[in-house]
């Protein structure tokens, strides 16, 4: 079992934590890991993309000339998709994009970021996200004492953390969520991770297989 230093936000090393071998030092399926993301981005697409046929755009439905004697190519309305501002053909409709992945799928990759994380030395734990207030300058701090990335993903267990919450929303590049919230796209999408202990715990014992 991987066995990690936990820090506290001086970056002192205050203990050491246990870790399931099954969540992270799984092996990394990076074929799991794109279908995860792929999947995530799919179910995030608004699919609002709309056109008008030629039923829908503004226009009379008059024949504009008669069928022959004209010279003219027959035409038998100003909506026709031949035409400027006519309707379009075969455009995109309002659609939803989203489907369904097995959770096993999802956990595994969920498994094989954390364990390609931790590989890459990417992931650090902290005893515990305690700030004595709730500026977003005490949190930067703290950060710049952990040697933070550009990118950091927070991953916290306490939903009512007021002070990390408020602290952390205005910092860019920095993103909190609680390790029900997790997903591989977060994962995959910060430099960097920093796993309270609590939250550790919990994903250590929840993703076994």
């Amino acid at each position: 079992m991987p066995i990690v230093d936990v820090f506290d936000l001086n970056n002192q090393k205050v203990g050491e934590l246990e870790l399931a071998d099954e969540v992270f030092a799984a092996e990394v399926n990076e074929h799991l890991l794109y279908e995860a993301v792929r999947h995530y981005l799919a179910c995030r697409r608004r699919g609002t993309a709309k056109t008008k046929t030629r039923g829908e755009v503004h226009g009379s439905g008059r024949k504009l000339w008669r069928q022959k004697g004209t010279g003219r190519a027959r035409v038998g309305s100003i909506r026709s998709p031949l035409w400027r501002h006519g309707g379009t053909v075969h455009g995109p409709v309002p659609r939803d994009y989203s489907y369904r992945l097995p959770r096993k799928m999802l956990l595994g990759a969920l498994r094989s970021a954390l364990s390609a994380k931790l590989r890459d030395g990417e992931l650090k734990v902290i005893r515990s996200f305690d700030l004595p207030d709730h500026k977003t300058r005490t949190v930067k701090a703290a950060l710049e004492r952990l040697q933070a990335r550009k990118t950091v993903l927070l991953v916290d267990n306490d939903h009512n953390n007021r002070n990390l919450i408020l602290g952390s929303r205005n910092l860019p590049g920095v993103t909190l969520l609680t390790s029900r919230e997790l997903t591989t796209y977060d994962l995959l999408g910060h430099e960097q991770v920093l796993l309270s202990e609590a939250a550790a715990r919990k994903l250590s014992e929840g993703l076994k297989p």
